[in-house]
């Protein structure tokens, strides 16, 4: 579980990204979509990534086939990093509170896919429109494989909401990649095997 690289090209869009899952919080974003790069920055730094991540998009059109796009091939990243997910935790939580906004993320790196945001985000951050990162995490989940249950708590701020859930998605993240001496060659499953 090295430095996972990849690319995705299409018609709508471009996005190249490079993750070290076992990184220091390095990042290098650029994407048309400045909020979006701000909230994958701390999804970076919180998670103690290393992400390189550069996105092209027909964002005249909707910045939806971006936002997508980059969920699609983060989580395929992730699957990646995740390999046959022996000797790692597999789960991760995280409560994180930035200023008025409480949320909560938990996830499970088990292969099945779930997804679960509720509230629905409203609202925008700048021209940000926070609902299209239900389309985000939907992207994400597929690809990854993964369990993912969002919860926000408290907040009135449609940009500390929205950050307090990268923040805390790359922490959960961060512990579910963690890696176990304790299992030895299985994963964390009484089936034993995912």
């Amino acid at each position: 579980m090295s430095k996972v690289e990849l690319e995705r090209k299409t018609s709508e869009t471009f996005v190249r990204i490079s993750l070290e899952p076992y990184g220091s919080g390095e990042f290098d974003i650029e994407t048309p979509l400045p909020f979006l790069s701000h909230i994958l920055s701390a999804f970076a730094r919180f998670g103690r990534f290393d992400l390189k991540l550069k996105a092209e998009g027909d964002i005249e059109v909707d910045a939806h086939h971006t936002v997508e796009d980059v969920g699609l091939l983060l989580g395929e990243a992730v699957s990646e990093a995740r390999g046959d997910a022996t000797e790692i935790n597999r789960i991760g939580y995280a409560l994180l509170p930035m200023d008025d906004a409480l949320v909560s993320v938990a996830l499970d790196l088990c292969g099945r896919v779930f997804c679960s945001v509720t509230p629905q985000l409203q609202g925008t951050a700048g021209s940000f429109d926070a609902a299209l990162l239900k389309e985000f995490f939907s992207a994400f989940c597929t690809k990854a494989g993964c369990v993912l249950h969002v919860r926000v708590l408290a907040g009135e701020n449609t940009h500390h909401v929205c950050e307090a859930i990268f923040k805390a998605l790359g922490v959960a993240l961060s512990q579910a990649l963690a890696k176990d001496e304790r299992l030895g060659r299985k994963p964390l499953s009484t089936k034993g095997r995912l």
